[in-house]
């Protein structure tokens, strides 16, 4: 079991010492990373690691290794910065050689100077990522995590004792109250410049807040994409491989945590400086810039990365990576049992939709449905559901979105009203006096679940943000591609979204399949229904809902040459016989619905048993459709 050991509170010394023995050799740079990959492999190392997820930033040591779960939000300019330099004493002049990788300091002690003679100084590349918690992550997600956690942390000590006490027991009134927090934030800096004297301690906090509130400047904007989302943003600085990483790619980082206060202090100076005009023919960046891009590390902490991987998922009960050998016995283990699990989870989402069997049957597909390739601008694999149907402004809608959230590892529930279209910000755009992509709420972690609430419709007019939110989500249903906002062009970025549309009618969206709810039973209380559903069901039986769900999404699929050509034959049989109705697009949808019933029961390939199943199933959704047409003229 691994020691809390000084490659955990201090690795700055482990570099230290690997730079001390390797230079001048550049691939001490390399032995770093390899160090601390070796440590992470020993004995669930991992879990002694800090996370910014779960741990306030306030009870992390600065300078010690921590790990974070996030989505890159937005990629700044690469910066460079001094990797190796030289100080000399001015008394004794001797000359020190230092790194300036990891650190966003220079080091120099007293009386020291750091020699500036470009031959001294080698200089290197670092790219800036905009790091946010994953949107939309769901609470038994971060509760997982947090359970198999072992780091051992307290209180900095540089915050006095009372502090200690308050920490989280004022937590919630924070959230509540903004203005407590940016006072709670300013006293967080008061503390580290303190020499243990609460009265000069508060003294100080008091003068800065007084500045402050003369000063007028409005709160940081954290730029999370989706509306009430908790938790830290932070700058990663990554040193290698860098050009891997994309917007909205989900990664975990280990790195070093930089929280150094005098970084307000000098961001502050170069603000007041930037404010004169000589000074701001000099530095180019705006005010504005220089706020997001350079923000108090009170608030958006410095992460420098020694390791960085891309997540194949987030969901803790799953491997990081299914390829390892300990990963495959897991998954096989897991597939041995698939069956009953199968028909536990159609039962609970058969009691969810009321009795309907059929609607749980195509929601166990959604769910599982992924854009395994793209042809062309045609993304394979999305399988938008609009289930029509549902009551208008019930609870119903709220408790289905409730119980997916408790399926799956991150969603998010829009509720489409005339309000939310005209006011909501759904697809990013370039600020280009920040300098920043500003977030919006399509910014999503492949993967994510988005129900969009179409019963809350009522009659209105739409204005110009309104329209183009519609049309936006029309063009993610469409081609799972969003177009950001760069104001002289739009930019489209891939993405893979799982859509769930929930409507009284036919949906105003397009979806790829129209699911019509027939309730068998009308529960006299439905709140009361919903939330027995939820305590009914065991912790345990709910894990294997969610790992069975994120599992076969990630799992391989192929069809044989000679069921290839059994599936066609039958299709021109099916135009044969009902020429006017069976179209491409039913031969497209019939084969998504194939692919995915067979990876519902575990199975990589089509069988003609799961084809003709797929067809019965369409057979039935059709019918159904049929009959409401038949009772509502408008309705298909």
């Amino acid at each position: 079991m691994p020691c809390v050991a000084d490659w955990l509170n201090c690795p700055l010394s482990i570099v230290q010492g690997i730079f001390v023995q390797n230079n001048p050799d550049p691939e001490w740079e390399g032995k770093v990373t390899e160090y601390f990959r070796e440590k992470l492999k020993e004995n669930n190392a991992t879990n002694w690691v800090p996370s910014l997820n779960d741990v306030p930033l306030h009870y992390l040591k600065p300078n010690s290794l921590v790990k974070f779960r996030c989505m890159i939000q937005d990629m700044f300019d690469p910066e460079f910065y001094m990797n190796i330099y030289e100080t000399v004493d001015t008394h004794t002049k001797s000359r020190v050689t230092h790194f300036g990788k990891y650190r966003d300091l220079a080091e120099c002690g007293p009386h020291q100077e750091i020699d500036l003679n470009p031959t001294k100084v080698v200089t290197a590349e670092r790219q800036t990522f905009y790091c946010v918690p994953v949107p939309g992550e769901s609470a038994w997600v971060k509760e997982a995590y947090s359970s198999v956690s072992q780091a051992r942390v307290c209180p900095s000590t540089s915050y006095t004792p009372s502090r200690h006490k308050r920490s989280y027991e004022e937590d919630e009134d924070m959230e509540l109250h903004p203005s407590k927090q940016r006072e709670q934030h300013l006293g967080n800096i008061a503390d580290i410049h303190g020499s243990g004297e609460p009265k000069r301690l508060e003294t100080e906090a008091s003068a800065t807040r007084q500045m402050i509130s003369l000063n007028c400047s409005p709160p940081l904007d954290l730029n999370f994409p989706l509306p009430g989302e908790k938790g830290p943003a932070c700058l990663v600085k990554m040193y290698r491989n860098w050009d891997n990483f994309k917007v909205n790619d989900v990664l975990e980082v280990y790195g070093i945590l930089s929280v150094d206060p005098v970084l307000n202090i000098l961001n502050n100076e170069d603000r007041e400086n930037s404010s004169s005009p000589v000074d701001s023919m000099d530095c180019m960046d705006t005010v504005e810039e220089q706020r997001v891009h350079s923000p108090p590390a009170s608030l958006v902490p410095r992460i420098h990365v020694i390791l960085a991987q891309k997540l194949q998922h987030i969901n803790p009960l799953l491997p990081a990576c299914l390829n390892e050998e300990e990963s495959r016995s897991f998954v096989s283990s897991f597939m041995s049992e698939l069956s009953p699990v199968r028909a536990e989870l159609l039962g609970f989402l058969t009691h969810a939709f009321l009795g309907d069997s059929l609607a749980a049957e195509y929601l166990i597909l959604h769910l599982i449905s992924t854009v395994y390739a793209r042809r062309d601008v045609l993304p394979l694999g999305k399988f938008t559901i609009n289930l029509s149907g549902c009551p208008r402004n019930s609870v119903f809608t709220e408790h289905i979105y409730r119980i997916i959230q408790q399926l799956v590892p991150a969603s998010y529930r829009l509720q489409m009203t005339i309000e939310n279209m005209n006011c909501l910000q759904l697809k990013p755009h370039k600020d280009y006096t920040a300098n920043r992509l500003v977030s919006g709420v399509l910014q999503l972690a492949s993967n994510t679940s988005l129900v969009i609430d179409e019963t809350l419709l009522e009659q209105g007019q739409l204005d110009t943000r309104g329209v183009h939110n519609v049309t936006a989500l029309g063009h993610l249903i469409t081609w799972q591609k969003v177009d950001y906002d760069f104001s002289y062009h739009q930019m489209e970025f891939p993405c893979n979204i799982n859509v769930l549309i929930t409507s009284e009618g036919r949906s105003l969206l397009p979806s790829d399949c129209q699911v019509h709810l027939q309730p068998q039973l009308i529960p006299p209380n439905m709140e009361e229904h919903m939330n027995s559903l939820l305590t009914a069901v065991l912790p345990s039986i709910l894990n294997k809902f969610r790992i069975y769900l994120s599992l076969l999404r990630l799992l391989d699929y192929s069809i044989s040459d000679e069921v290839t050509k059994a599936v066609e034959d039958d299709f021109v049989e099916m135009r044969k016989n009902d020429p006017e109705s069976i179209t491409a697009d039913d031969l497209h949808r019939t084969l998504l619905i194939a692919r995915f019933l067979s990876l519902s029961a575990g199975q990589t390939t089509l069988s003609r048993e799961r084809w003709l199943r797929a067809k019965q199933l369409e057979a039935l959704r059709k019918a159904r459709l049929q009959q409401q047409k038949s009772v509502n003229g408008n309705e298909l």
